[in-house]
């Protein structure tokens, strides 16, 4: 059964970090390229980073670069994201993706809250 699950996500008090991470079955990650996105209620996904499948171009929105690090371990066919220096406005589902045409997987999010 191909399955996209993130994990990681929680409370954490403003300026502090998470680490989330997206674990695939049923299909080798390093063929895809892989994509955090998150939504904050009453908003629209967006996206907050992307790696290509050669790991060679990776992508931030700016309003987490220099703050997050996305990255693989193809051993344990899983993607991190490194969240640091979170804010009230990181508060959001976050969702990895896979592609690779013609296939597209979602994993079913995970919650990330900012408060103190």
């Amino acid at each position: 059964q191909v399955q996209l699950v993130e994990s990681g996500g929680g409370l954490v008090q403003p300026g502090g970090s998470l680490r989330l991470s997206c674990a695939a079955s049923g299909f080798t990650l390093d063929d895809y390229a892989i994509g955090w996105f998150r939504q904050a209620p009453g908003k629209e996904r967006e996206a907050v980073s992307c790696v290509s499948s050669s790991d060679e171009f990776k992508y931030y929105a700016d309003s987490v670069k220099d703050r997050f690090t996305i990255s693989r371990d193809n051993a344990k066919n899983t993607v991190y994201l490194q969240m640091n220096s979170l804010q009230p406005e990181d508060t959001a589902v976050y969702y990895c993706n896979a592609y690779r045409w013609p296939s597209h997987y979602w994993g079913q999010g995970t919650q990330v809250t900012v408060s103190s």
